[in-house]
């Protein structure tokens, strides 16, 4: 919420999520309140409802296209202009005219086009909210959207609806004029809210136009975009195990949903029961959504999506088997866990792991395959069961009756664990893990991985950070002090470390000349990854093969900061990227110092003009600092993080502290630390300084001792 752009969607996101929610509702009974027969009143009620469903079916397939063609943020703001526009146009038809068929017909219209409308809406949402924070960031993003769409706006539209209901009675008593009756009123506030969030898009959020190259690449037609993004889907294993999972989630869900009525009365209970189970699976969904990232800690979360399944799929099978409410309430229960784990990782998987240009499509492609799963299941299930009824079985020494609706959770909830099987197996990025001891392991916060290769006999020690956070100092006041003690040190910075890497140096920080086109974000990781595997071949290597320690101003780290959040290109591709140009090559110490990047673009334009990522925009670099605050949160145990606020020598001595933790004791003894520290100080006040009690305040003495 501290990243202005995300809150200003999220803002928007929660009123729009209201004005759905509070247009359901209105207009529903809007079109109900147009006739007096109790049957018409139903089918009018109703056809409202079905005609939300309709354009997933006509326009889901193509929806995707317009959020990776065009503008998001320009799209955004005129798929809210429409909607404002036809909102108000429904309870405005009434004051034109009296005919209820007529006004229903023109209720239904407006109810399609909106819809078609949000079906473009909702993929350029979804792609541009990786822009705008850290992926690391994504799962906490996600689940406050999750939250304000499936949790707080339906209550709030609700409790809206009822208040606009007093107060147009307590305006105008019984006699409401035409245009104020509860549910005009409640459109014309909807309309608004559309309004509202359409003026806030376009000039408060102005971070969701995203990508800088578009202007420059040339654009495929739209049927081939089409079809692309149909070929992605397919061919793409992550993406291919997510859809196939989330349809089998949400066909178990259909099929509980249109089977619940029967399934009560085949537990003896009535409609108590119903609501009841309703009430307890929604209950489950959210709690998923809250602490399933809390629960399975640092599991992965492509086995965690995959898991999440079964789980939601397994439960379906408790249902089918359960005799008694009490466990009928636990499988619900549970059920709704497994949906909203698997919806929380399965969108945040969309989001954080698909490439920008195809991010809109994959959602489109989701979006459009969970509502027609989901209205086909819970159309065709409410047919079967009430067409098989309960069956009575004579055995001849007992009978029993069997609900058809029984069967069919159990055909449901084995599908749907073979759906998440299916897409553990296309997903899993841990193979030759077990699955069991790295779930437990994850849980105790200990997960299992993958035998890492490490370095030899030497120490690597990388320092990260913003721009101006002063690393280079830190580097060279570490480096004399492990001279000092005798340590062979190798000080070696990225890019530039050698004569390649100085040529790839000049290619991605010299600032393009005037008209010349940009370079593209992956061009640019390709190269760090270039200059970055022949430094680590060349020089870091070699040095650890010889036992010396390997100081290195930028590592890995910063591609994943600046090329992943920073340019926001999916971070699993460029941490395997890394990961293969290095050879697996971890640091033993990662300093970060973490810097306001406002303060730290300040200390970098002292130095002279600002090269091509210096100049890039604040919110840039703000991404660029949280990912690496991400990265050092994800593993404490190999990151110091230090206020680079601090003093100079205050820095110094923080980063010797935590340095001797890997030198051998009789090398990097505390007395030379403070030896070296001392003689830090006089360098940086100029006056010799005889005892230890002359250090600067600025020393942490009980941290030395």
């Amino acid at each position: 919420m501290r990243i202005r752009p995300f809150r200003r969607l999220w803002a928007v996101l929660g009123l729009s999520s209201l004005g759905d929610w509070l247009g359901l509702l209105a207009a529903s009974t809007f079109a109900a309140a147009q006739v007096s027969d109790s049957a018409a009143k139903g089918v009018a009620f109703g056809s409202v409802i079905a005609v939300r469903l309709l354009p997933a079916l006509i326009l889901g397939p193509v929806a995707g296209v317009f959020a990776d063609r065009f503008d998001r943020r320009l799209t955004m703001v005129v798929c809210d202009l429409l909607r404002f526009l036809f909102f108000a146009s429904i309870p405005a038809a009434a004051l034109f005219t009296t005919d209820g068929a007529l006004i229903i017909g023109w209720t239904a219209v407006a109810t399609f086009i909106i819809e078609t409308v949000a079906m473009i809406w909702t993929p350029a949402k979804e792609a541009a909210v990786p822009n705008l924070l850290p992926r690391a960031r994504l799962e906490t993003a996600n689940q406050l959207t999750l939250a304000t769409t499936y949790g707080i706006t339906p209550v709030v539209a609700a409790l809206v609806l009822i208040c606009l209901q007093w107060l147009v009675v307590a305006i105008f008593g019984g006699e409401q004029p035409r245009w104020a009756q509860p549910s005009n009123v409640a459109l014309w506030f909807n309309a608004l809210t559309f309004l509202a969030t359409a003026m806030t898009v376009f000039f408060g959020i102005r971070e969701i136009s995203g990508r800088r190259t578009a202007a420059v690449e040339r654009k495929p037609g739209m049927i081939r975009e089409f079809t692309q993004g149909w070929a992605f889907v397919s061919k793409t294993p992550l993406v291919r195990g997510l859809v196939l999972g989330i349809f089998g989630a949400f066909a178990g869900g259909g099929v509980v949903v249109g089977t619940a009525k029967f399934y009560a009365v085949s537990l003896s209970a009535g409609d108590a029961a119903f609501a009841l189970l309703f009430a307890v699976l929604f209950l489950g969904l959210g709690v998923g959504i809250a602490v399933g990232p809390k629960l399975v800690g640092a599991l992965s979360r492509r086995r965690w999506f995959g898991l999440s399944i079964i789980l939601a799929a397994g439960s379906v099978v408790i249902l089918a088997f359960a005799t008694h409410l009490t466990i009928a309430v636990g499988g619900a229960l549970l059920v709704g866990v497994g949906a909203g784990m698997a919806f929380l990782s399965g969108t945040t998987l969309l989001g954080g792991e698909v490439a920008d240009d195809m991010r809109g499509r994959a959602f489109a492609f989701v979006q459009m395959g969970t509502r027609v799963v989901l209205m086909l299941t819970i159309s065709l299930s409410s047919v079967i069961v009430g067409a098989g009824g309960t069956r009575t079985i004579d055995l001849g020494f007992y009978r029993f009756d069997v609900s058809s609706t029984r069967p069919l959770l159990g055909i449901a909830g084995v599908l749907g664990v073979l759906a998440g099987l299916f897409a553990l197996r296309q997903m899993d990025d841990k193979k030759g893990v077990p699955i069991l001891p790295d779930l437990l392991g994850s849980i105790r916060g200990r997960p299992l991985s993958a035998a890492e290769p490490k370095a030899a006999q030497g120490v690597f020690i990388v320092f990260e950070g913003g721009e101006g956070a002063g690393k280079s100092t830190q580097v060279g006041l570490l480096a004399e002090a492990l001279r000092r003690v005798g340590r062979d040190v190798v000080v070696t910075h990225e890019p530039g470390a050698t004569p390649i890497g100085q040529r790839i140096r000049s290619l991605v920080l010299d600032r393009p000349a005037e008209g010349a086109e940009p370079m593209t974000p992956r061009a640019e990781a390709l190269l760090y990854a270039a200059d970055r595997a022949h430094h680590v071949a060349s020089v870091v290597r070699p040095a650890l093969a010889r036992g010396a320690v390997v100081i290195s101003d930028r590592y890995v780290d910063s591609s994943l900061a600046y090329q992943g959040a920073g340019r926001t290109l999916p971070v699993d591709e460029v941490s395997w990227l890394s990961k293969w140009a290095t050879g697996g090559l971890k640091p033993d110490l990662v300093v970060l110092l973490d810097l306001d990047p406002s303060a730290g673009l300040s200390r970098a334009g002292r130095r002279g003009e600002a090269d091509r990522l210096e100049s890039e925009s604040l919110a840039f670099h703000e991404r660029v600092r949280y990912a690496f605050l991400d990265l050092a949160s994800a593993d404490p145990s190999r990151y110091l993080v230090l206020d680079a606020t601090n003093s100079i020598e205050a820095l110094s001595a923080g980063v010797l502290q935590r340095v001797r933790h890997l030198i051998p004791e009789e090398e990097f003894s505390i007395d030379t630390v403070l030896q070296h520290a001392a003689e830090v100080a006089t360098t940086l006040t100029g006056d010799e300084l005889t005892d230890e009690s002359d250090l600067p305040d600025s020393f942490d003495k009980g941290s030395r001792v």
